[in-house]
């Protein structure tokens, strides 16, 4: 083979039309990413990008919006316990899991009702 897959570039989430604010209070206000600058030619499309570690999200605008309820991302977090901590004290829901052995997890929603799946390996 003369290719190779090196990684992921970006997961993205659908949203509706004009979720540009409420994903930046969540996203950046809340959890603590940061804003990318989108390019002006796909600005025009709606959405917003957020740097999420060495990766990005982004959201992006979906006509007849249908929240992911199965399929979601897997965001890796350093302390959870802080985080669960600092959702609650955000009033964010969010229910955590066991299941996975050798790590910490829970499950939560975007504003948009996305699922999403935060979670802390063990050592």
């Amino acid at each position: 083979m003369t290719y190779q897959f090196e990684g992921i570039d970006h997961i993205q989430l659908a949203a509706p039309a004009n979720c540009e604010e409420q994903a930046r209070k969540f996203f950046v206000e809340i959890l603590g990413m940061e804003e990318l600058e989108k390019p002006p030619e796909l600005k025009k499309r709606g959405g917003v990008w957020f740097r999420c570690g060495n990766h990005q999200l982004h959201i992006g605008v979906e006509n007849n919006f249908q929240p992911a309820k199965k399929a979601h991302p897997a965001l890796v977090v350093k302390d959870i316990k802080h985080l669960m901590n600092h959702l609650t004290d955000q009033n964010v829901p969010y229910q955590e899991d066991d299941n996975l052995p050798n790590a910490r997890r829970l499950y939560m929603e975007d504003p948009f009702g996305n699922r999403i799946e935060i979670l802390e390996w063990q050592s």
